[in-house]
C-alpha cells in the first residue's frame, strides 16, 4: 500500500510539472497570437482583392498572349505549402498535409515548402523541393516573398511546372482553422474547366503592350498572395498551439484531481488498516 502510494505522490508531481509547461506555453502563444491576428487581419483585404481581380482578368480577357495567362504546356503541379515550425499545436501540420494529399492525388508535383515541419515532411517523404531555403515561417518577409514569387515565375516560364497552387491554413476565428488550396497560376485555373468566360472592353490602354504589363504585375500578384497566406497560416498556428495547450492544461488539472482523489483513498485505506491493527492487538492483550 505505502508503494501504491509513493507512486501516486510522484505521478502527481510528475503531471504537475507537464501543466506548469503546457500552461507556459499556452501563454506564450496567446501573447504571440494577438499581434499575429492583427497582421493576417490587415493583410487579407489585399489578399482577397488580389486573388478576386486576378479572377476578373481571367474570366473577362481572351486575348491575352502572356504565358502567365495561358500556362504552360507542362501539366506539373508546384505547391506552396505553409505550414508550422514547431509540433504542439494538436492537428494544424496533419490537417494541411492531408490537405495537400487529397488535392495532389494522381497528379505530377513539386512543391515549395515553407517552415520548419513543411521542409522535414517532404524531406522524409522523397517529394522534390524547389528550394527549401525558407524554413522558418516566423522569419518570412514581405521581401522573402517575393523572392518566392521571382524563383516560381521564373521556374513557371522555364516549364519546370505548368501550374501553381497555394496551401495554406485559413485563419477563421480563435477556435477554428481551415487548411485550404487555392490556385495561383495560369490564369486558366483560377476561372476553372467549368468557368463563363465573358469578353468585356478594354478600356485601358498598356504601354508597350497588355502582355508585358501583365507579365511584370504577375510576380507582384503572387507575391502578394504568398504574403497574405503566411500571415493567415501564421495566426492559424499560433491558435491551434493555444488551444493544443489550453486543453492539455485542463486534461492535466484534471488528472492531478483523479490522482489525489485516489491517493487520498489510498492513504484513508493504509490508516484505517493501522488502526484496525492496532485495536486487534490491543483486544488480544
Amino acid at each position: 500500500m505505502a508503494a501504491n502510494m509513493k507512486a501516486v505522490k510522484l505521478r502527481i508531481k510528475s503531471v504537475e510539472s507537464t501543466m506548469q509547461i503546457t500552461k507556459a506555453m499556452e501563454l506564450v502563444a496567446s501573447s504571440k497570437l494577438r499581434k499575429a491576428k492583427e497582421r493576417a487581419e490587415v493583410s487579407r483585404p489585399y489578399f482577397q482583392a488580389l486573388h478576386k481581380t486576378l479572377e476578373e482578368i481571367a474570366r473577362g480577357n481572351t486575348d491575352f498572349t502572356s504565358v502567365y495567362a495561358a500556362g504552360s504546356k507542362s501539366g506539373k503541379y508546384c505547391y506552396v505549402v505553409i505550414a508550422g515550425d514547431r509540433g504542439l499545436a494538436g492537428g494544424y501540420n496533419t490537417n494541411l498535409f492531408k490537405c495537400l494529399e487529397e488535392k495532389s492525388h494522381g497528379k505530377e508535383y513539386t512543391v515549395l515548402p515553407i517552415g520548419k515541419k513543411a521542409v522535414e515532411h517532404f524531406q522524409r517523404k522523397g517529394i522534390p523541393c524547389v528550394t527549401d531555403a525558407f524554413g522558418e515561417i516566423a522569419d518570412i518577409s514581405v521581401a522573402d516573398c517575393y523572392e518566392i514569387a521571382n524563383i516560381l515565375c521564373e521556374e513557371f516560364k522555364k516549364e519546370s511546372f505548368g501550374h501553381i497552387d497555394l496551401c495554406y491554413t485559413r485563419f477563421i476565428s480563435m477556435l477554428a482553422q481551415k487548411p485550404d488550396a487555392i490556385p495561383a497560376i495560369p490564369l486558366t485555373d483560377l476561372v476553372g474547366d467549368s468557368g463563363e468566360r465573358e469578353p468585356v472592353r478594354n478600356l485601358i490602354l498598356y504601354e508597350p503592350d497588355a502582355a508585358q504589363v501583365f507579365d511584370a504585375i504577375v510576380p507582384e500578384y503572387l507575391a502578394g498572395l504568398i504574403y497574405g497566406a503566411v500571415c493567415d497560416s501564421l495566426a492559424s498556428e499560433l491558435a491551434a498551439r493555444r488551444n493544443a495547450m489550453e486543453s492539455a492544461t485542463s486534461n492535466a488539472q484534471d488528472m492531478i484531481e483523479s490522482l489525489n482523489l485516489h491517493y487520498n483513498r489510498a492513504r484513508q485505506a493504509s490508516i484505517t488498516q493501522e488502526i484496525t491493527e492496532i485495536v486487534g492487538g490491543a483486544e488480544g492483550v
